[in-house]
């Protein structure tokens, strides 16, 4: 099982947890184990084809999966994966992560 540390904005999805555990090898599989534990997060992540979603950065004990294997990146047990959503100043972005809809105001 890996340890997932899930943000503020998803925390709703999760029970308001801040950290769950899922199992998977790589951050592909974890994303979708995560899903099927908390329905609904995995649309928050991914974008319509399938890809990690720009403006998600996600980390595998501390490294930028994006400099690594991309989603296909191995994790293994005990390992630390972190959310964490980039941050953006002046327009909204283009799709809220905690409701998923266009030019929402949270």
């Amino acid at each position: 099982m890996v340890t997932v540390r899930i943000p503020t904005p998803l925390r709703r999805l999760t029970g308001n947890q801040a950290k769950v555990q899922v199992g998977g090898n790589t951050i592909a599989e974890v994303i979708n184990m995560l899903d099927r534990a908390h329905p609904g997060i995995k649309d928050r992540l991914l974008d319509e084809t399938g890809d990690i979603k720009r403006f998600i950065n996600i980390f595998v004990n501390g490294e930028e999966i994006r400099t690594l294997q991309g989603a296909a990146t191995p994790v293994k047990d005990n390992d630390e994966v972190s959310i964490i959503p980039a941050m953006a100043g002046g327009a909204f972005a283009s799709t809220c992560m905690c409701c998923n809809q266009r030019a929402c105001s949270h």
